[in-house]
Formats: structure tokens, sequence, C-alpha cells
């Protein structure tokens, strides 16, 4: 149901506001080149700074500026499951394609409990789900047998699954259907992920770089491992200088850089280190972007 190169796209802030001009400027750069589904809401898109009608405005507009061109997957996360119903109900009403629902933070459930999280939404509102694995940031970690139990849950999908771990990502791919759509969270792993069979990239890279992962994921499709090889370590530095610093505070430097935002964020996050952003702005000249 969802493949290919997904952008986690940012969210632009104007004098503290959500800028909702430079968000459809950024979705129309997304489509004009390549890029297959557009995922408001997440971690790159700063969901923890926003309040619930900013999040709730920006799935809104996301969906307006796309127009049904490509997959919306709304970010509806939380770290309870009342208020990620809330949200997910929201997105499912608002006409979104699916749900991106991270694993509850903090409160570090045991598998069971994350299990009955995503059951419960899932039941209780028909819009594809894909649960998002990513214990750096939660806490816990979303076992492969417990993905595999959650995949027989009709409308839950597939799995960003962001562990940092090959393995893990394997074992998953390995004890789900074929048509379980398993998505890496981490841009370099990709081209792995794809060769191990799986269904795309949820990304940020593609936030500055869309043609390239859209090209390598289209690449590596077709067959052209030459081709999917070279935009892989293309993207490699350029990879890791958006993460030099926590994201999403590189990419959305990378993308002022390039003028197609404003330089600004909400505390907690803030503007990047001087001599990091230096490293990012000459890794940008030497890509091409800048």
């Amino acid at each position: 149901m969802f493949k290919g190169a997904m952008v986690a796209i940012v969210t632009p802030f104007k004098n503290d506001q959500v800028d909702e001009k430079a968000l459809r400027e950024l979705i129309e750069f997304q489509i004009a080149n390549g890029t297959d589904g557009i995922v408001p809401c997440g971690t790159t898109g700063e969901s923890a700074t926003l309040t619930h009608e900013e999040h709730d405005r920006v799935i809104e507009i996301t969906i307006d500026a796309v127009k049904k061109r490509v997959p919306v997957i709304a970010g509806t996360g939380s770290n309870n499951t009342a208020e990620a119903l809330r949200l997910t109900k929201h997105a499912y009403e608002a006409g979104a394609d699916g749900a991106l629902i991270v694993c509850p933070y903090y409160n570090r459930p045991t598998q069971e409990g994350l299990y009955q999280h995503f059951k419960t939404i899932a039941e209780s509102i028909p819009i594809p789900i894909i649960p998002y694995n990513i214990p750096s940031r939660t806490g816990v970690n979303l076992m492969p047998e417990m993905v595999a139990k959650l995949a027989k849950i009709k409308n839950i999908v597939g799995i960003k699954e962001a562990s940092g771990s090959i393995k893990q990502m394997s074992d998953v791919i390995n004890l789900c259907d074929k048509d379980f759509a398993v998505l890496s969270g981490d841009d370099i792993f990709t081209l792995p992920l794809m060769a191990m069979g799986g269904a795309g990239i949820i990304s940020v890279i593609s936030n500055v770089a869309p043609a390239d992962m859209a090209g390598l994921v289209d690449a590596f499709a077709a067959g052209d491992m030459v081709r999917a090889k070279a935009l892989h370590y293309k993207m490699s530095a350029l990879i890791d200088a958006l993460f030099i610093e926590v994201n999403p505070i590189p990419v959305k430097a990378a993308l002022a850089l390039m003028g197609k935002i404003k330089y600004e964020y909400r505390l907690p996050l803030c503007k990047m280190a001087e001599a990091n952003f230096e490293k990012l702005r000459k890794i940008m000249v030497n890509y091409g972007l800048i």
C-alpha cells in the first residue's frame, strides 16, 4: 500500500507560527522531484513542539496541498492512547491516506502494552496504520515478534523501522507477510533494507535532495543496482551531516541555506552550533545544493 521514497517533511515556522506558504511550497518541491508520499507531523516535523491545534492544521494543509497526487501519512502518535486516538481520528476525518503512530514514549510500556495501544487505535479508526519504532527516542523497542502479531490486524499495514538494527529489520521482514510494508526510518539503510525485501523509506534527506532518494528507490525497483549504489554513496556524507546534531535541527538549517524556509525552531530545539553549521554548509556546497 505504501512504498517508495516518502519524506518526513519539516514544519516551517515564521515568527513562531506555522508558515503555511512555505509548507505548501515544500510540498510542491517534493512532488515535482518524484517523492512518493508526504509524512507531516513526525519527528522531523517537530510534532512534539506543536500545539494540538497546530498539529491538526499542519495535517489539513498537507492534505489540501497534496490533493491526492501522492499518499499523505499523518503523524498521529502520542505518549498516551487516548490522545493518539484523537489525533488519528482527526487525520482520518481530514482525509489522510494513512497514520504513522510512534510507540508511546516515556511510559516505556511492555510489549503487551504496545500491542494493546496499537490494537485499540486500529480497531477504533478504519485508517491504514504504520507503527513507528524508534527506541532511541521512545525508550522502548517494538520487537519483531510483536510486529508480526500486529501485522495480523487488518489495517496495520506496515512499520517504520528506526531501531538502527539491520538484523531487526531482517527479522521483521522474515516474520511478516510480503505485503506488509517495512519502511526504513534511517536514510542510510534504504538500499540494504530494500535488498532484503523492504518497501522503501520515510526519509529526512528527501527534504533537501528528494530527486536523489527517489532515484535510488526507482533504480532499485528497475533492477539498476549500479545507479542505486551510486546514489547511496553520493548521499552518504550529506546524510551524516544531516544528523550532526539531533534531527530536525540540521535539515531545517539546510533548507534555510537553500532559501526554502526561515531558520527557525521551537524551543527546546535551537539553531546549530556555528562549527557544525559551517560543516553542513560546506557539504551542501560540495553536493551542489547551494
